[in-house]
């Protein structure tokens, strides 16, 4: 039971620490405390610009998630300066999604899916069992690997895809319509993120999971079965 919990909190832990910290921190201090979105957007940076210079300097490895949502803050920190045009206020908001869908994109093309961090913990479970099937995995299935590209080519596409809808919406719509519609299309989007990415690529890769670890149990002696 220990090493089960110890490996889903080892799983657990870069998305904590990359994602939801900061992400946490800046609607805490935003809308919780009412600072200013410029002073919420550079203190939420602190966790995921940390985090990207240890990997770099004691590591020499760049920190994917955290990079991302690094340059996303830096995104968000240089549109907070726009003002005076209510469209373009809207229309920012999809510049976040563009940002994470081509970071995703590259990182397909550099060989290190980064969506592959959300995924795993749901699929592996904490399982020790689980964890040595997606090793090996990973290193023997081809299909499995491009199950694991294809998980997060699909959310780099629906991201973009919802940054374009949005930025046309924001141009084209009343500006009250979009203000609640735009929440709309990133729930939209979303969904249909679980959705495909479930059906094409998670999906299969747990079939693989369960059928892997299936192989690499133990045989049961027949005078254990008798009994």
């Amino acid at each position: 039971m220990t090493t089960k919990t110890n490996s889903k909190r080892a799983n657990l832990a870069p998305l904590v620490v990359d994602v939801a910290v900061p992400i946490g921190a800046y609607y805490l201090l935003k809308e919780g405390l009412g600072t200013s979105t410029l002073m919420a957007l550079g203190l939420s940076s602190v966790v995921p610009a940390v985090r990207t210079g240890w990997s770099v300097v004691k590591e020499r490895t760049v920190n994917g998630l955290a990079a991302l949502i690094l340059v996303v803050n830096v995104v968000g920190l240089l549109l907070s300066f726009v003002a005076g045009d209510p469209r373009l206020m809207l229309a920012k908001d999809s510049g976040v999604s563009s940002v994470i869908g081509i970071g995703i994109l590259v990182s397909v093309v550099l060989g290190r899916p980064m969506m592959t961090a959300g995924m795993k913990p749901w699929l592996v479970k904490g399982i020790a069992e689980r964890e040595a099937a997606w090793a090996r995995l990973q290193d023997g299935s081809a299909g499995f690997r491009r199950a694991e590209r294809l998980f997060s080519v699909v959310w780099g596409v629906v991201l973009l895809a919802e940054c374009v809808v949005r930025v046309v919406g924001a141009y084209t719509l009343p500006v009250d319509t979009m203000v609640w519609l735009g929440s709309v299309i990133m729930v939209v989007a979303m969904a249909l993120g679980f959705l495909v990415s479930g059906a094409l690529a998670a999906g299969p890769m747990a079939g693989m999971l369960i059928a892997e670890t299936k192989a690499d149990a133990p045989a049961v002696p027949e005078i254990a079965l008798a009994r």
